[in-house]
């Protein structure tokens, strides 16, 4: 019966010091949030675009372009193409004004509410439409953007007058360019 009792708590010694067991979480996601937010931001998306399309169709007495970038744009005022009129390339200081309205024409900022603004081309906070609109501009253009809202303000807004996922239209003025040798 010793012998029993002996080998038992031998066993029972050998059993208790396995190594533990990872244990696994309850509930696994399975990424169906991200596939929803993926579905819905690419209807939304579809959305806009058609109904900036749709004011493109309406206004035939006006040149669109679209751009690379996921925009549409046109010249309220152009500067003839020459050598010497260049565009912003990356760190020019340019200067320029804006105002910005809903795509049916209601002033979200008027003319001249908003300071003349100098920025650093590609190095400091700007929404990703203008950052790419100032690019295509020339000193002394005025060009008016037509932004789906994930490249105006997105899902946050600009936390004071413009709000979640609102397309928007700009009309933005570039004064000056201001190259920055890129050689120092």
């Amino acid at each position: 019966m010793k012998k029993l009792i002996f080998s038992f708590l031998i066993i029972s010694a050998a059993i208790s010091c396995k190594s533990p067991e990872a244990r696994y979480p309850v509930s696994q996601n399975s990424g169906s949030y991200i596939n929803e937010s993926v579905a819905r931001n690419k209807k939304l998306l579809a959305q806009e675009e058609s109904l900036i399309k749709e004011i493109i169709a309406k206004d035939s007495t006006t040149n669109y372009i679209a751009s690379n970038g996921g925009f549409w744009y046109f010249y309220n005022k152009k500067v003839a193409d020459s050598i010497s009129t260049q565009k912003p390339e990356f760190g020019d200081i340019v200067s320029f004004d804006y105002h910005i309205k809903t795509l049916d024409d209601q002033t979200i900022y008027a003319e001249g509410e908003k300071p003349t603004k100098e920025y650093a081309i590609d190095q400091e906070n700007l929404f990703s439409g203008l950052r790419n609109g100032l690019k295509l501009m020339k000193a002394g253009e005025t060009v008016t953007f037509l932004f789906p809202s994930y490249k105006a303000f997105g899902y946050y807004g600009d936390k004071d007058r413009i709000g979640t996922n609102i397309p928007i239209k700009t009309t933005v003025t570039l004064h000056s360019i201001q190259k920055i040798d890129s050689i120092n």
